[in-house]
């Protein structure tokens, strides 16, 4: 009997960041949480917007990423801001402190979401868009929904 994989469920989605970079590689990451935080992300409370990613020591921190308070958590609610250690393999890590130390190279939180119960993070390795490929993102993307509204305006 074969066993079902259980679906993720996503919990924040950092769209800036594909906006911003341009997404090489993904890696998946576990991430050290206590009790409360974990509580607050069951309902939803995170967010990755303006967060980004360092490696220090050969440990790798998330900074800026938000997870709000949980109502019923009083004393035992951790500070919404502070520094996240992500949980990787040490190769992984040496990996993406070489790739990092390349010129123009970022890691950034592409998503958080549950996976078998634990909460994970995508961790981007992204170069930075200039200004010009945004331009070109954004004209593909309108070119698209043109074609897609006149294919939609044909059927009906």
């Amino acid at each position: 009997m074969a066993q079902q994989k259980a679906p993720q469920k996503l919990i924040a989605n950092n769209k800036k960041a594909y906006h911003d970079y341009f997404i090489d590689e993904t890696y998946e990451a576990g991430i050290a949480l206590h009790g409360t935080e974990v509580k607050s992300m069951r309902m939803g409370k995170c967010s990755v917007k303006e967060s980004f990613i360092r490696i220090e020591n050969g440990e790798i921190y998330v900074y800026n990423m938000h997870v709000s308070p949980y109502e019923k958590g009083n004393i035992f609610n951790k500070d919404p801001l502070r520094v996240k250690k992500l949980l990787m393999h040490k190769y992984e890590i040496s990996k993406l402190a070489g790739k990092v130390a390349e010129k123009g190279y970022t890691l950034v939180p592409l998503q958080v979401y549950f996976k078998d119960g634990k909460v994970k993070v995508e961790v981007g390795l992204a170069r930075g868009k200039k200004l010009y490929d945004k331009r070109q993102d954004i004209a593909k993307k309108d070119q698209r929904r043109e074609t897609e509204r006149e294919f939609k305006v044909k059927n009906i």
